[in-house]
């Protein structure tokens, strides 16, 4: 699967060209190691990843492995701060934002914090919906809610897949120029899940920390997940080199 050779900046500036310019409603996959994994079991979702108009690298895992094959990529594209850096860029001034997703109450929140670090920011709109399968009678009630609050950008927090899977179905309904899916974000901003600390994050052992914190969620996707992950781009980095020395 794709992904895209960028850093937060690059992204910012995209944003800013397709809000400017809207043409249809692009949406960006914020993903890391988790995500590449369900799409590398799920051929329904490596689709839908694929059709993503950008897919950012928001793990060590991914960076590390782009620096491998001889990338520059400095940073990763971590969800809280592509957020919080496009509200304080001056490409974000004057834009209208919707927060979509998180648990109860948690949109509401993170539009207080963001109008206080960032005054002036326009969110014309929060929802939270229900943690099940919407009806078809919901799903149109949300769509004509965002579409009602002329938003620039979506913010979705849903965590993946299910916030990719949710942009990409909704996408073609939705005349926001852009959808953003920045998974845990909502509940780091909120506060109400603790972020680990910027030394752990930039280390890329943000995963050991979220691990210690939320073990019951996050066990699986680490535990399972992160040595596959580790094996298959090993394998992969190894056939290509011994087929680079074959050619």
């Amino acid at each position: 699967m794709r992904v895209d050779r960028v850093q937060i900046p690059d992204v910012i500036s995209q944003m800013r060209r397709w809000i400017d310019a809207p043409s249809a409603c692009r949406w960006i996959a914020v993903t890391g190691m988790h995500g590449v994994m369900v799409a590398q079991d799920d051929p329904a979702f490596r689709a839908v990843l694929r059709s993503a108009d950008l897919v950012v690298a928001d793990g060590m895992s991914l960076v590390l492995l782009g620096r491998i094959y001889g990338h520059s990529l400095p940073r990763r594209v971590y969800g809280p701060e592509l957020f919080e850096g496009f509200l304080g860029d001056a490409l974000g001034k004057g834009t209208r934002h919707f927060l979509y997703g998180g648990g109860p109450g948690v949109a509401e929140a993170v539009a207080g914090v963001i109008r206080q670090r960032h005054p002036g920011t326009h969110v014309v709109g929060t929802m939270t919906p229900p943690f099940r399968p919407l009806t078809p009678e919901e799903d149109d009630l949300v769509v004509r809610q965002i579409n009602a609050a002329a938003p620039d950008v979506v913010w979705v927090g849903l965590s993946t897949p299910k916030q990719e899977l949710w942009m990409q179905r909704f996408r073609n309904r939705l005349r926001a120029p852009v959808l953003v899916g920045v998974g845990a974000a909502f509940d780091f901003i909120s506060g109400r899940v603790r972020q680990a600390p910027r030394w752990l994050r930039d280390a890329g052992l943000e995963w050991l920390w979220r691990l210690v914190h939320e073990p019951r969620r996050l066990w699986r996707r680490t535990v399972l997940m992160g040595p596959r992950f580790v094996v298959r781009s090993m394998a992969q980095v190894l056939k290509e080199s011994v087929s680079k020395r074959g050619q």
